[in-house]
């Protein structure tokens, strides 16, 4: 069955739960308030496209093509973005809830995060070099076997990353939540506050 492209258009508001969105090749295009919650995109591809303000939780990625796709606003609770296909895998987040999602050993590299909430996520033996953190709550997220190489958490909180576990060179932290990287020690620091 052949996939249907389409180019440069915007989807506002619409209940994709209700009337699914054709499956395709979406190139350009823009979703605004739109409703995603558990929709099986496998096998679609958004290169180029925008998310702002819609809610992607529970959506299905098993090979869908997420090419240079910027999420705004957006609601993406316990995504798996391993399943994505991974030639091409770029997007960023702004202002964004990821809790419970998955980046399972993905290539990462320069991907920003910003002003958005990691929550129990897994960064399990994934590529973040050159990743940017900014404003990012990381609580409980899971950082095993990472590459963290000049990847930036001066802004970041609420990470705890074992540096025996990790690859940190040239990673950029800033007081206090550097100590997210003690924890496991589990010592009292003074003369932070």
């Amino acid at each position: 069955m052949a996939q249907e492209y389409i180019a440069d258009k915007s989807f506002e508001k619409l209940d994709f739960t209700k009337a699914a969105l054709p499956q395709g090749e979406y190139e350009g295009c823009s979703f605004t308030g739109c409703n995603f919650y558990e929709m099986d995109l496998s096998g679609y591809s958004f290169s180029s496209c925008s998310f702002t303000g819609c809610n992607l939780s529970l959506v299905k990625l098993v090979k869908t093509r997420l090419s240079e796709a910027s999420f705004k606003d957006c609601k993406l609770l316990g995504l798996k973005f391993e399943q994505c296909n991974a030639f091409g895998l770029s997007f960023h987040f702004d202002k964004c809830l990821l809790d419970h999602a998955s980046f399972f050993q993905l290539k990462l590299k320069k991907t920003i995060f910003k002003n958005t909430q990691l929550r129990e996520v897994d960064f399990s033996a994934a590529d973040l070099s050159q990743a940017v953190f900014e404003e990012c709550d990381l609580w409980m997220a899971t950082f095993d076997q990472t590459i963290l190489e000049k990847t930036d958490f001066r802004t970041a909180f609420n990470y705890t990353i074992d540096p025996e576990l990790n690859r940190l060179k040239k990673t950029r932290f800033s007081l206090p939540a550097v100590t997210g990287l003690l924890s496991k020690y589990d010592i009292d620091i003074e003369g932070l506050n």
